[in-house]
């Protein structure tokens, strides 16, 4: 937790309560369903928290938006990104229930009340969000074909609304089709080794 408080250091004691809070949640819960891969739980902070908490360091997201998390997964990136904007609406969406069922437990416990986790597949919802953030889901391509049709038509911040997407290694293939796309290398933001090559990438949804 050292690490999240030393690159936000302006985190409220709230905040700081909550995140601190996350890695007791997950060894609890990962026993019932894998979550999170075991075999990288030991660096809880690092990979899944800060990694997922990089989009923080390239946007703020606004109060009154709304979010969907793509493929949430365990609930991330949704559920640090929730703490640290707590007036912003997310929406994480897994087609997995029993992770849906596991990710309200945590919800309820963590008392977040701007996190609302639906079972569906992505492409079948109806809703319209501002911003699309995921981790590791599939290729940029492939979302990009579920989501498009997904993002409300008008844009209420300083930039179109798009997706964000946690994404690491060589992106060169996967960026092709995407000219405009911007590439937020995440060691300009964080010192570790983990993240040389690591990144958020952002494409706006025109």
């Amino acid at each position: 937790m050292e690490l999240i408080q030393k690159y936000f250091p302006n985190l409220l004691d709230q905040q700081i309560y909550k995140l601190s809070s996350l890695k007791n949640l997950y060894a609890y819960w990962n026993t019932y369903v894998n979550l999170i891969s075991r075999k990288t739980f030991n660096d809880f902070y690092q990979q899944h928290v800060l990694f997922c908490l990089g989009i923080a360091k390239v946007f703020s997201f606004y109060p009154g938006s709304c979010v969907m998390d793509l493929g949430t997964g365990g609930g991330f990136p949704g559920i640090p990104l929730s703490i640290v904007f707590p007036h912003t609406k997310f929406i994480l969406v897994d087609s997995i229930r029993k992770k849906i069922k596991i990710i309200e437990k945590i919800i309820y416990h963590l008392h977040l009340k701007n996190v609302f986790p639906i079972c569906i597949r992505a492409e079948k919802l109806e809703n319209q969000f501002d911003f699309v953030v995921t981790r590791y889901v599939k290729k940029i391509d492939i979302i990009h074909n579920w989501i498009k049709d997904k993002f409300k038509y008008k844009s209420t911040y300083k930039i179109q609304n798009g997706a964000f997407y946690i994404k690491g290694g060589n992106l060169y293939d996967e960026l092709k089709r995407f000219p405009h796309a911007v590439e937020y290398p995440l060691n300009h933001y964080f010192n570790e080794p983990f993240f040389i090559t690591k990144k958020i990438v952002w494409i706006s949804n025109i």
